[in-house]
C-alpha cells in the first residue's frame, strides 16, 4: 500500500513537472517580435501626408480668397467706370443745353434788334410823360419795396411812372404783366410795360422808351438803368395807354 501511494505521488510530480514545462514553452511562444522601425516609418509617412494635405488646403484657401478679391475689385471697377460714363453724358448734355440756350438768346437779341427798329420811336402825349419820367430816374438806387423818390424796385418804378399821368397800376410785377393788352415784342411802342417771366407770374418789369431801349430798376448793383432790349430780352409786353 505504501508502494502504491509512493507511485501515485511520483506520477503526480512527473505530471506537474510536465505541465510546468509546457506552460513555460507556451509563454515563450506568445512574445511578439519588435516592429519599432516599421512603425516609426509609417507614423512619419502619415504625418508627412497630413502636413501636405494641410498645405494644399491652405493654398486652395488663398487662391479662393484671391479670386474673391479679384471679383470684388472687378465689380467695383465696373461700377466706377459706369459712374464716370454717366457723369460724362450728363456733362455733355449740360454743355449741349447751354449751347442751345446761348444760341436761342442770341437769336432773340437779333430778332429784337431787327423788329424794334420799325417800332414807333417818338413818344407823344401820355407816353412821352412816362418816358421822360423814367429816364429822369436813371442812376437812382434799387431798393426792394421802394416807390421813389430816391429809390425804386422794378414794379415800384413802373407804378410811379404811370401814377404821373393818373393811371393806377397794381403794385407787383406779376399783376402789372396783365394790367393791359398783350402786345408783340415786334410791335412795341414807347410807354409799353415789358415783363420777364410768364404773364401773371412775371418776376421783373420795365418801361419801353423807344429806339430798342428800356428803362428799369434792375438790381441793387446797377440801380435804375437804361439798356437795349438785347441786354436782357423780355418775355412779353402789355400796353396800358
Amino acid at each position: 500500500m505504501r508502494a502504491g501511494v509512493a507511485g501515485g505521488v511520483l506520477s503526480m510530480a512527473a505530471a506537474g513537472a510536465s505541465a510546468s514545462a509546457s506552460a513555460a514553452e507556451t509563454t515563450q511562444t506568445l512574445q511578439l517580435p519588435t516592429l519599432t522601425a516599421d512603425l516609426a516609418t509609417q507614423v512619419a509617412q502619415s504625418a508627412e501626408a497630413t502636413q501636405q494635405a494641410a498645405a494644399n488646403y491652405e493654398l486652395q484657401a488663398e487662391r479662393d480668397a484671391a479670386a474673391a478679391n479679384a471679383a470684388k475689385q472687378a465689380k467695383a471697377d465696373l461700377a466706377e467706370a459706369k459712374k464716370k460714363a454717366e457723369a460724362k453724358q450728363q456733362a455733355e448734355a449740360a454743355r449741349k443745353a447751354a449751347a442751345e440756350q446761348a444760341a436761342s438768346r442770341s437769336a432773340e437779341r437779333t430778332t429784337l434788334a431787327a423788329t424794334t427798329s420799325t417800332s414807333t420811336s417818338t413818344a407823344t402825349g401820355s407816353a412821352a410823360a412816362i418816358v421822360n419820367f423814367v429816364k429822369a430816374q436813371v442812376g437812382k438806387a434799387y431798393v426792394s419795396g421802394a416807390t421813389g423818390s430816391s429809390a425804386y424796385d422794378c414794379s415800384g418804378l413802373v407804378q410811379t411812372a404811370f401814377k404821373q399821368i393818373g393811371i393806377s397800376l397794381p403794385r407787383v410785377s406779376q399783376d402789372q404783366s396783365t394790367a393791359g393788352t398783350q402786345v408783340s415784342l415786334s410791335n412795341l411802342q414807347p410807354g409799353d410795360i415789358l415783363y420777364w417771366g410768364s404773364a401773371g407770374s412775371a418776376y421783373h418789369v420795365a418801361v419801353y422808351v423807344g429806339d430798342g431801349m428800356f428803362v428799369g430798376a434792375q438790381n441793387p448793383s446797377t440801380g435804375v438803368v437804361e439798356r437795349p432790349l438785347s441786354y436782357d430780352p423780355p418775355t412779353g409786353a402789355v400796353r396800358v395807354l
